[in-house]
Formats: C-alpha cells, sequence, structure tokens
C-alpha cells in the first residue's frame, strides 16, 4: 500500500502580515515564498540601484532572504515585514559595495554616445560621486517611490534627517550636472 504524506496548502495571499510572519516564524515555506512573491520585485529593483548590476542584484536578493529566514525571530514588527526586507536587502548590497571598493577598479575608455544617454551616464556618474547616504536616500525616494517614514525605518534615521538628505543630494547633483553644461 502507498501512502503519500498529504501537507495541507496554506495560501498566504489573502492572510495578514501579522500570520504571514507567525507562519515565517514556524518555518513554514509557503510563508517565505509568498514573501517573496509580494517583495522581490521591489527589492530586487532597490538592489540594482544600488549596485548598478542585475546578477549582483539578484544575489544581493536572494543573500538577504536567507538572512531574513535566519533571523526573522528579530522582526519586531515595529515596521512592515517589506520595509524590514527592504533594510537588509540595503545592508547587503552595502556590504557588497564595500567589498567591490577594495577591489582595484578599471578604467573605461571613452565612448560615442547619445545625448539622452550621455545624460544618464552624467547622471549616473554623479549619483557615484555624492555623499553615499544621500545617494541612498535619493535612490529609495526618487527611483523606488518609498516615503520618507520608510526610508527612515529602512536607514534606522529620523524622518527629518531623510528629508534633508534627499534635499542635499538634489542639491549636490543640481551643482554636478549643471557643471557639466
Amino acid at each position: 500500500m502507498d501512502v503519500t504524506l498529504m501537507l495541507p496548502t496554506v495560501n498566504f495571499d489573502k492572510e495578514s502580515e501579522r500570520d504571514l510572519v507567525t507562519a515565517c516564524r514556524q518555518r513554514e515555506v509557503a510563508a517565505f515564498e509568498t514573501l517573496y512573491r509580494r517583495h522581490g520585485a521591489r527589492l530586487k529593483s532597490v538592489a540594482y540601484h544600488l549596485l548598478r548590476n542585475r546578477p549582483d542584484a539578484e544575489d544581493a536578493v536572494q543573500e538577504a532572504f536567507l538572512n531574513a529566514y535566519r533571523s526573522v525571530h528579530g522582526f519586531r514588527g515595529e515596521s512592515t515585514i517589506g520595509t524590514w526586507l527592504c533594510r537588509i536587502v540595503v545592508n547587503v548590497c552595502n556590504d557588497k559595495l564595500r567589498k567591490d571598493q577594495k577591489e582595484v577598479q578599471l578604467a573605461v575608455g571613452p565612448e560615442s554616445v547619445s545625448p539622452n544617454r550621455a545624460l544618464r551616464i552624467a547622471l549616473e556618474d554623479a549619483l557615484q560621486r555624492i555623499h553615499p547616504k544621500h545617494r541612498m536616500v535619493f535612490l529609495l525616494f526618487e527611483a523606488e517611490g518609498y516615503t520618507h517614514s520608510e526610508i527612515a525605518c529602512i536607514l534606522d534615521i529620523p524622518e527629518g534627517t531623510s528629508k534633508g538628505w534627499l534635499a542635499d543630494a538634489k542639491q549636490e547633483l543640481k551643482k554636478m550636472l549643471g557643471a557639466r553644461k
């Protein structure tokens, strides 16, 4: 007689965040799959904006979810689970960027580009040269659409600091891009 163990399938798509976190703490795989479905694309976008490389961004998100799996019991619920995951992704990306800074950087030769692409390259270059904290807030706010309240939770800073760093980032970018004319 063939006896197959049937595990109940749980659909967390309609469950509340609290129930989802509880299931994650109980190591229910379906709960983590739901977390990934809900937040994976946005987290990849955040990681890509920070790392500027899709494979590295995907690796960072994968590492972030592993970190979340290991530390879900430490989630205190002071923010949404999505904000908590974003903070983990930002930390993973920062670690990668610090590691990469230690490696030798190769110079890239000049290339022929269209005016729109030239502006995009200039903006990307300027973003890399502004203060890292200002860049982080700029990308989270302007590129990812997070609110200052969410950014404050992600970066563990006061909301006013987020607003100030965004203003500083815009001022730095304006100076750099204005000098380009």
